[in-house]
């Protein structure tokens, strides 16, 4: 049913083509379906993998001189022990505030940026039939990571340092907009943006690859169909799980080193974070980075190589369901609505 409304939605187009006529009401469809789509699908599996989450940042900035977290299974016994069920899912609330909006942009924008590429392409090459090659839908990719991180970037740094509060943290926010009002006071309007350099840097191997090991996985997958996994041209959900997984390894073990970096520049600068950021190697003071290449610099000379990949294995683990997860909930959904819009008219 999902192809049959896909090939009826390009038999429209086409008329409206020829006609030279547009459908604001269409369009305005279109682009709802896949922002809603786009938004169920970062929500649900950040919410699936919260604790995991929560163990890597904890992991990436933990005062190596106050060590409490020595692994992922310690680590998430220490939360339950300490701080309960609701411990496992701290910076949820606002990490899913964030990912909704970003999800949504980033898919939204992607399919947006992979339209305008492929139509300069197939007017470069003179060829109507041409396809976007990996290398185009890195780029598309890549563009629609930045957009949308940029666009929520001041609420990932607030889920950050709500992450890493515990019960005897001696100061809490209250939520999220105790948090950016709060940095806006003391710290100004730079610091939500502090971090964000390594962050636009990681979008392209991160997002960049996921996209486009996803997609060309896929593609490939329905072209030669060598493993009898195609059937009337589409993919079964396991199928496109299995894309989405392998897809989210890639991005995530290229990009990690400047995630863990992000995340430390994100605490440079809050006056209640000594006991959690890292330790200068002589004293328990928190670092001040100067930017990233410093953090870089300081992180390895006082920690070793090893410090740019804390927190990798709980990262690991987390991130082939939940970049799985995403992908599978975002076609499902915008084929659910697709076919629900054809049915209303």
């Amino acid at each position: 049913m999902a192809s049959e409304t896909k090939i009826v939605n390009l038999a429209e187009e086409a008329k409206l083509a020829r006609e030279g006529v547009k459908a604001p009401s269409y369009a305005l469809l279109t682009i709802s379906k896949s922002l809603l789509a786009g938004g169920v699908a970062g929500g649900l599996s950040r919410t699936a993998v919260a604790p995991l989450e929560r163990m890597k940042i904890l992991l990436q900035v933990q005062n190596p001189h106050n060590i409490k977290y020595n692994g992922t299974i310690q680590g998430l016994k220490y939360i339950w022990r300490t701080e309960g069920f609701r411990g496992l899912f701290k910076g949820n609330g606002t990490n899913c505030a964030r990912i909704v909006p970003n999800s949504a942009v980033k898919f939204f924008s992607y399919e947006q940026a992979s339209k305008a590429i492929l139509q300069l392409y197939r007017q470069r090459t003179g060829n109507e039939d041409a396809q976007l090659t990996p290398v185009l839908r890195l780029g598309a990719g890549a563009c629609a990571g930045i957009i949308a991180m940029s666009a929520t970037y001041p609420m990932d740094m607030v889920r950050g340092r709500i992450t890493v509060q515990t019960e005897k943290s001696p100061f809490h926010y209250r939520g999220m907009f105790h948090a950016l009002s709060t940095i806006l006071k003391e710290e100004g309007p730079r610091a939500l943006y502090k971090g964000w350099l390594p962050s636009v840097i990681g979008v392209v191997p991160y997002v960049g690859l996921n996209f486009a090991v996803y997609e060309s996985l896929k593609d490939w997958l329905v072209t030669s169909n060598p493993f009898g996994l195609v059937q009337d041209s589409e993919l079964s959900v396991v199928t496109r799980l299995a894309c989405g997984a392998a897809a989210g390894t890639v991005g995530q073990t290229v990009a990690y080193p400047l995630d863990v970096i992000r995340r430390r520049m994100q605490m440079v600068g809050w006056n209640h974070a000594s006991s959690v950021v890292a330790g200068d190697g002589r004293a328990k003071a928190p670092l001040e980075y100067t930017g990233m290449v410093d953090a870089f610099r300081k992180t390895v000379r006082y920690e070793g190589f090893g410090a740019l990949y804390k927190g990798l294995v709980p990262n690991s683990v987390k991130v082939v369901p939940s970049i799985a997860i995403a992908f599978v909930t975002y076609e499902v959904v915008k084929d659910v609505l697709g076919v629900e819009i054809r049915i209303s008219d």
